[in-house]
């Protein structure tokens, strides 16, 4: 069965080239979002089986839109992956404790990037 990704990111380059990837490497079925209020109805809509959720977006950032989509009985059981540029330890702890699926770091290798997916949901 194909998976379905949904990305929600507001840098265009990198949801295109995170599209890509997963389509080309795995054959996944990939939308895209550019905001947090997209990425939502998106998910929303059309149930995909895992979100990769950027961080640090302007407007609504990447942990408001998690509490909303955890917050909703359509979208809470969705697993999500964050990325993020911010590598510190203290801020993975903080990722961990609000239970995503993984935190990917960016930059990321997009070569390498569809494995670390697959492997999240094996």
């Amino acid at each position: 069965m194909t998976k379905r990704i949904l990305i929600i990111d507001d840098e265009p380059d990198i949801r295109e080239a995170t599209q890509v990837c997963l389509e080309v490497a795995k054959g996944w079925q990939v939308s895209t979002a550019g905001s947090s209020v997209e990425g939502v109805k998106k998910a929303m809509a059309e149930q995909p089986d895992a979100v990769l959720l950027d961080v640090m977006m302007p407007d609504v950032d990447g942990l408001a839109t998690l509490e909303k989509l955890r917050t909703d009985p359509v979208t809470q059981h969705i697993p999500i992956v964050l990325l993020t540029a911010k590598a510190q330890p203290a801020d993975h702890r903080r990722y961990n404790q609000l239970h995503v699926a993984a935190v990917i770091t960016k930059p990321y290798d997009p070569l390498t990037l569809a494995d670390q997916i697959a492997e999240i949901f094996v």
